[in-house]
């Protein structure tokens, strides 16, 4: 579990790794993601779900239905899942809920937290899915 991101958001993010890695002409059902990333098929549809909405994922009914990316992975960076579920406000916040910290009037953490949090922005903005393919395929192997 990390700190940065919610629960949801570390299953969207790995939800959209796995639909990534798979051929595009075939859906995957909640069940199929749940087995796959070994977490509840439950909390699988609720995330993906959500994702339907920003235009990252994609879902049809019915017996042969199941999710889909609607963008290519070569047009789809983790920053993109990250902002969908759980918003870019952990990028602009003060790390430890400090009112009013700032430049000006730091908190305790704030210029190693500025320094780490925007390493990490950088990083989850910079490779596409397409390029985190036979990474995120090894790590689904290794599951």
């Amino acid at each position: 579990m990390t700190v940065i991101f919610s629960k949801k958001c570390e299953l969207g993010l790995q939800a959209v790794l796995f639909l990534s890695a798979q051929p595009k002409d075939i859906l995957f059902n909640s069940s199929d993601i749940s087995k796959h990333l070994k977490v509840p098929k439950e909390f699988v549809s609720k995330v993906l779900q959500s994702l339907t909405g920003s235009g990252i994922v994609g879902s049809k009914k019915g017996k042969s239905g199941g999710f889909f990316l609607t963008k290519d992975p070569d047009d789809i960076r983790l920053i993109d899942i990250v902002m969908a579920i759980d918003g870019l406000e952990i990028f602009h916040k003060c790390v430890l809920g400090f009112r009013g910290c700032s430049f000006e009037e730091p908190c305790p953490v704030h210029d190693t937290w500025g320094a780490l949090r925007d390493r990490t922005y950088k990083m989850l903005s910079e490779e596409t899915l397409a390029q985190l393919r036979d990474k995120t395929i090894n790590k689904m192997d290794s599951l």
